[in-house]
C-alpha cells in the first residue's frame, strides 16, 4: 500500500478513485466494512481504492479537553489499514488550518486534486468539516453534482450491540480484552516505542522494555502474560513477555507515573527506539505493594514461571 500526504500526489489520471474516509481508530469491524466496500467499488469499476485518515484524533485540535484515549498508536493503525489491501492511503495532517475547512470545501478540494471520484464510503453517522457541518446528506448532495456514489454504511452489531471505538475503549479499560478482540476482528494488542527507563528492572536482574503509550487506552493495572512482536524485525519465534502495567507502589515514589514495562523471556538485545506490539494472553495478578525489593524480586520469579505455563 502506497502512503501519500497530499491528494495531489496521486496525480489525476483516467482512472476514477473510490474513497473511504474516517478516523478509523482501532480499524474495527465497522471500519473494515467501510474499507472493504471501497475496495469492492474500486474493483468493480476499475478504480483506485484510496483510504483517507488523519495523523491524530480531530479533537486534539478542535477540542483538546475531550481527546479520547486511543485504541491504536498511529503506526499500528496504519498497519491494520494496510492489511486490508487498499491501493493507497492518504494520511492528512490534521491541524488548525485544516480544521477550519467546511465539509463542502474538503470534498470539492478532493475532487479537484483527485480528478474523477467514483464513490465515497463512510459510516452512516459520519460528520466532517468545520464545526462538524458535513454529513452523509451533504455528501449525497455533492455526489449528485459531481457524479459520485455515496455509501453511508450502517454500524456493525455484535451480540446485539453496535461496534464502536468508544465501546472498545471501555472494554480495554475494564479488562474485557476478549470483547475488545471480538469487536476489533483481531486479538487486542498494545503498541509503543521503547524508551529509556530508570534501569530498576536491570538492577533486579529482570531487564524491562519501557513503552511510550502516552494517549492510549490501557488495560487495568496488573501483571500480564503476552506475546511480543518487534516491528522492525522478523523473529523466527516471537518473544514472550511478562508485562507490568502500573505505578510500581513498592518504590514509594512521591510522584509515581503509570508505566508499561515488558520483560521479554529468553531474549537478549537492545530494544531502545524499537516499536513493540504486545498481544495480551492472560492477566496473572493485580498490582501489589511489597515490603521490600527482595520480596518483589521473588514475586517476579513466580510471575515468570506462571507466564511460561500460560504461554
Amino acid at each position: 500500500m502506497r502512503t501519500i500526504h497530499s491528494a495531489s500526489e496521486l496525480k489525476p489520471s483516467d482512472r476514477k478513485v473510490a474513497l473511504a474516509i474516517g478516523v478509523f481508530d482501532g480499524v474495527h469491524l465497522g471500519h473494515q466494512q467501510i474499507i472493504r466496500q471501497t475496495i469492492a467499488d474500486a474493483q468493480q469499476h476499475n478504480s483506485l481504492a484510496l483510504v483517507i485518515t488523519f495523523d491524530r484524533h480531530p479533537n486534539a485540535v478542535v477540542a483538546p479537553a475531550r481527546v479520547p484515549p486511543l485504541i491504536y498508536s498511529l503506526p499500528q493503525k496504519l498497519r491494520a489499514i494496510e492489511s486490508l489491501h487498499a491501493d493507497t492511503l492518504l494520511l492528512i495532517h490534521f491541524d488548525k488550518k485544516f480544521s477550519e475547512q467546511s465539509g463542502e470545501q474538503f470534498i470539492r478540494g478532493l475532487s479537484q486534486d483527485l480528478g474523477k471520484i467514483q464513490s465515497i464510503c463512510v459510516g452512516a453517522d459520519f460528520v466532517f468539516g468545520h464545526k462538524r457541518g458535513g454529513n452523509v446528506a451533504l455528501l449525497k448532495q455533492l455526489g449528485a453534482e459531481l457524479k459520485f456514489a455515496v455509501h453511508g454504511m450502517a454500524a456493525v452489531s455484535l451480540d446485539g450491540q453496535v461496534v464502536s471505538s468508544t465501546r472498545i475503549r471501555e472494554a480495554i479499560q475494564s479488562g474485557n480484552l476478549d470483547a475488545a478482540s471480538q469487536m476489533l476482528g483481531r486479538p487486542y494488542s498494545l503498541s509503543g516505542k521503547v524508551i529509556k527507563g530508570d534501569q530498576l528492572g536491570h538492577k533486579l536482574g529482570f531487564p524491562t522494555a519501557n513503552l511510550d503509550v502516552s494517549g492510549l487506552a490501557l488495560p487495568p493495572k496488573g501483571v500480564y502474560a503476552a506475546h511480543v512482536q518487534i516491528i522492525s524485525r522478523s523473529e523466527p519465534r516471537p518473544p514472550r513477555a511478562v508485562v507490568n502495567i502500573g505505578y510500581r507502589p513498592t518504590l514509594n515514589d512521591p510522584h509515581p507515573q503509570l508505566r508499561v514495562e515488558a520483560h521479554l523471556l529468553d531474549f537478549e538485545g537492545d530494544l531502545y527506539d524499537q516499536e513493540l506490539e504486545l498481544t495480551f494472553v492472560e492477566k496473572l495478578r493485580d498490582e501489589k505493594k511489597f515490603a521490600s525489593l527482595d520480596e518483589l524480586r521473588a514475586q517476579i520469579v513466580r510471575d515468570i514461571e506462571n507466564a511460561r505455563s500460560r504461554l
